[in-house]
């Protein structure tokens, strides 16, 4: 035996060595990711390089490769330093069904607060303003009879995919004014973080969607943003806050790329409670509207950041979320399985189709979005 034992070490020596010469595949190369955890089965990364180039490149990427991609990223994990993410309470409480008196994590009710779900006086006054000055513009931003009113969102991979099919069913239906035009500037994977700085990729890519749809940045007078960022970690005061810092990076440089952009409606993300990866679970998805109700809150009361030179006008937009099948009281919106595809955060056509129609609704009968939106019709 004594004899034999260093035969063996020899042979585990020579075998190591030859498996260091071995040409490996790139999944092999790669370190070990929590990608196999990930619903659907592994990531390829020759395909998830692929799809990032052409992202990259300012294409667009079909519902099903954005998701792809984003379960690529969700793979990494969330990002580093805020800590680990946490598990909320077991029922969450839409915002527009909470009180004055009510209370999560010390705040209270309403999207507007104060249990209000409508804007109060003065800021219907400032919104109406604003909305009075939204006019068809020609591609140099002057007043035209055959000008544009452009429309575009701004986020991330459910943006993009929620707003893509808005703008087919908008685009198709009596109630939107001719000289509306829809554009889809949110992009998978570039949620506010990766458009926080004023030269970030995704502002090209939004200016290049901008010309392939006929218009120039000086016609965008209405954004629908949606509030987000990748692999929340921490307290609503921790991961909120980082939050309303990008978000208010992104209202400033949307304010400088269009000069005539006048309202901005903000929303935050649909149900998060089927997610099985870190990318935005509950309770993260679901406080992200007080991140959406600071920013607006924080203009009303005379934020210089905020202020019109610097920003648009914040109002909210359709309220999107709701606690799973349970729904909510100010409405029948539920969330089921279905209606995501097999991450549980982004949706399916199912519940792509429900934001749409949301978004329809909401714009062609609120009395702060109808107007310019069906007008001329």
């Amino acid at each position: 035996m004594k004899r034999s034992l260093p035969l063996l070490l020899l042979f585990l020596l020579g075998w190591y060595a030859l498996e260091a010469q071995t040409p490996k595949s790139d999944a092999a190369r790669a370190p070990a990711t929590p990608a196999a955890a990930v619903a659907g089965g592994e990531i390829d990364r020759v395909k998830a390089r692929e799809l990032h180039a052409r992202f990259k490149r300012g294409e667009k990427l079909t519902p099903e490769e954005q998701t792809y991609l984003d379960r690529a990223v969700a793979a990494r994990g969330p990002k580093q330093g805020g800590g680990p993410q946490r598990k909320g309470p077991e029922h969450l409480t839409p915002l527009c069904d909470m009180t004055a008196e009510d209370r999560y994590e010390g705040e209270d009710g309403g999207l507007y607060g104060a249990g209000r779900n409508v804007p109060p006086p003065a800021l219907q006054q400032a919104a109406e303003a604003q909305l009075a000055r939204i006019q068809p513009l020609d591609a140099g931003g002057k007043p035209a009879a055959g000008g544009r009113v452009v429309f575009v969102s701004i986020s991330m991979s459910n943006a993009t995919q929620e707003f893509s099919a808005f703008k087919e069913l908008a685009d198709a239906a009596p109630a939107k004014g001719a000289k509306v035009t829809i554009v889809d500037c949110a992009q998978g994977g570039q949620a506010m973080a990766q458009w926080a700085q004023a030269d970030a990729p995704p502002w090209q890519v939004a200016k290049t969607r901008l010309i392939k749809a006929g218009v120039t940045p000086l016609q965008v007078q209405v954004a629908w943003i949606k509030l987000a960022n990748k692999g929340p970690t921490g307290t609503l005061q921790a991961h909120g806050r980082e939050l309303e810092r990008d978000t208010l990076a992104v209202l400033q440089h949307a304010r400088a790329l269009f000069p005539n952009l006048r309202i901005a409606y903000l929303d935050s993300r649909i149900w998060g409670g089927n997610a099985n990866t870190a990318t935005n679970p509950e309770p993260y998805a679901y406080e992200g509207a007080f991140v959406v109700r600071w920013l607006i809150q924080r203009q009303m009361k005379g934020d210089p950041e905020l202020a019109e030179a610097k920003a648009p006008l914040l109002l909210w937009g359709p309220y999107l979320w709701a606690e799973g099948e349970k729904g909510r009281k100010i409405d029948q919106l539920v969330w089921k399985k279905e209606d995501f595809v097999d991450d549980g955060t982004h949706p399916s056509a199912s519940g792509r189709a429900k934001v749409a129609h949301l978004l329809l609704d909401f714009f062609s009968r609120d009395p702060l979005a109808k107007g310019w939106f069906t007008a001329g019709r």
